[in-house]
């Protein structure tokens, strides 16, 4: 992890179309191939991933790219950390403000099934705004727990080291 004031490296998938530029934030994002995902961490890449979604694109994946999108949320279903960002509200799905004829209800009938199908959550960010500062901040935060859990892992080591060096030394005392 950089230092708490060093920019956080993002990888962006040299597929995605729009991506973002995170120029609000402390943050540079280089372009490279990610297996599952738009968005990634280096070294971390097929553990966590964010899949970002227009509100048109997630609709066309319900409908038409179904099998293709299911087979990403599979991908997705055996990493630490993998969400779906939606551009848009989930009123703005209920409200059918997309350009696909997909009835509303069916629409989110299967986002529903796929959240649980795949334990995969679908984050309403009801803006581009908003998704870009979801990926940023969850990415983030997953960089933080990654870093803690190695921090525990190590003094917990640490820990049975020095116990271990007790008990040896004890036993070849009389």
């Amino acid at each position: 992890m950089p230092a708490p004031d060093s920019p956080l490296t993002i990888i962006v998938d040299t597929r995605e179309q729009a991506p973002y530029a995170f120029e609000r934030f402390q943050a540079e994002s280089v372009r490279a191939g990610l297996p599952t995902g738009d968005y990634s961490l280096p070294g971390h890449e097929r553990h966590a991933a964010i899949e970002r979604k227009s509100l048109d694109d997630l609709i066309g994946c319900l409908a038409v790219g179904r099998d293709r999108f299911e087979r990403e949320l599979a991908r997705g279903r055996s990493m630490d950390l993998f969400a779906v960002v939606v551009e848009a509200s989930m009123e703005d799905v209920a409200r059918h403000r997309y350009t696909s004829r997909m009835d509303p209800h069916a629409a989110l009938q299967s986002i529903l099934a796929f959240q649980v199908r795949y334990a995969c959550p679908f984050v309403f960010a009801g803006s581009r705004a908003g998704g870009e500062y979801i990926t940023y901040w969850t990415l983030q935060k997953y960089v933080r727990e990654v870093e803690a859990r190695q921090a525990e892992t190590q003094a917990v080591a640490e820990l049975v080291g020095l116990e271990n060096r007790r008990a040896t030394r004890h036993r070849g005392q009389p």
